[in-house]
């Protein structure tokens, strides 16, 4: 059956350190969520990351793909993997009526179009949920449904931007970093979206009646903030870029450039771990000013990068390698495939010849597993028609009059 992941379970480890880890394609697969059947509207970002942490703890997952679709790469797109893809015509009378079909035996929906725009193509959550009572229908905006800004474009930065969030990754007067679209897009967005649907499930399952879930990535990163609005209700954090203990401007939080042009992450916010740092860099940290007064930071900082300088990244890594010092080199994404920690503790899987990270987090009896390689658009049509209640001549029939289409 198509869909079928090359890799075998099992923790051997693959080449370039990581471990082969794999289950036969939905449907019949392990995992907490076994047994759980999910529809996703093909789309970008944080849906589909949803949709894959779905379907890595063993939910059914059903991408549904428009006409057209690139094919290219497909393949080989990690953020896809563990789903079948059924391509429909939405825009069809009759594509549009086999999708509510499906809808009707889906536990969960998940979408991620600007608000209003499934309304007006038919499958908002009034007509699926007419369809099926104890839905959960997720919508996955950045935005969200309401709000002056509802309806505008955005992206990670513009979310992480409006929360606040952006601010944390300033230094002093330079601007802020750019990071790549984790914090909101997935953080604060994918995740968000799994837990919702996940406890809307649960009343669901317990009340007979499903509900919409509104994950808004501007919510999400706003709740990621709670750490620091905390601690500025206790007074222990300034709204200032660059003036807390772990926000670059302390010398125990920081990362230090080394002799060859790499960095260590150097954190060890507790006194007696600060104390192992000191030790590592050979300095006495009784002749050392006083690390909690802010006055001493600038000194402190100067000190540190000095030293750290005088050595490569992978001498300092063997002085603290095994210590409590909190002292680790700043590794590049390849090279964290192949980290002995990562190796061992088998984070990152290989799977239809793609390193990628593993599925998280752990389970002991019903263990987590990649379901598949990413489906290519369309290629299941017919057997997902068939597995989810449609009989071979309506199956052939959608096929044949163009409102599916089989790859």
């Amino acid at each position: 059956m198509q869909g079928q992941s090359e890799a075998a379970t099992g923790p051997e480890e693959a080449a370039g350190g990581a471990r082969e880890n794999g289950r036969p394609a939905n449907p019949g697969t392990a995992g907490p969520l076994a047994g759980v059947r999910v529809i996703e509207i093909a789309g970008l970002g944080a849906a589909p990351y949803t949709a894959m942490l779905l379907s890595d703890l063993g939910a059914e997952v059903v991408r549904v793909d428009r006409p057209g679709t690139p094919e290219k790469g497909a393949d080989r797109y990690a953020l896809s993997r563990g789903r079948r893809s059924i391509t429909i015509d939405l825009k069809r009378r009759e594509g549009l009526d086999t999708l509510l079909r499906l809808v009707e035996r889906a536990d969960l929906f998940i979408e991620g179009f600007r608000p209003g725009v499934a309304e007006r193509l038919g499958f908002g959550p009034k007509a699926c949920l007419e369809r099926n009572p104890g839905l959960v229908y997720g919508r996955m905006t950045g935005w969200g449904q309401t709000g002056p800004m509802a309806a505008m474009a955005g992206h990670d930065l513009n979310y992480q931007a409006l929360t606040g969030a952006l601010s944390l990754l300033r230094r002093g007067t330079e601007p802020p970093a750019t990071p790549p679209g984790l914090i909101a897009d997935f953080a604060g967005g994918g995740l968000m979206l799994a837990l919702g649907l996940l406890g809307a499930l649960l009343q669901s399952r317990a009340s007979g009646h499903g509900q919409v879930v509104d994950a808004a990535m501007v919510d999400g990163v706003a709740s990621l903030t709670t750490l620091v609005h905390s601690m500025m209700a206790q007074g222990r954090w300034i709204d200032e870029p660059a003036s807390n203990f772990c926000d670059g401007a302390a010398p125990y939080y920081d990362s230090y450039e080394t002799s060859d042009g790499r960095y260590m992450a150097v954190a060890p916010i507790e006194p007696r771990f600060y104390a192992l740092l000191v030790e590592g860099l050979g300095l006495d940290i009784a002749e050392l000013p006083d690390r909690d007064d802010p006055a001493n930071w600038p000194e402190l900082k100067r000190l540190f990068a000095e030293i750290f300088r005088t050595r490569t990244r992978e001498e300092w890594t063997e002085v603290f390698d095994g210590t409590d010092a909190c002292v680790t080199p700043v590794l590049s994404v390849t090279e964290a495939v192949r980290h002995p920690h990562n190796v061992a503790r088998g984070s990152y899987s290989r799977a239809f010849g793609v390193t990628q990270p593993a599925p998280a987090p752990r389970f002991d009896r019903t263990p987590a597993a990649i379901a598949g390689p990413p489906p290519l658009p369309g290629a299941h049509s017919r057997e997902v028609l068939l597995d989810w209640g449609f009989s071979p001549a309506e199956a052939r029939g959608l096929i044949t009059g163009g409102a599916v289409e089989q790859r």
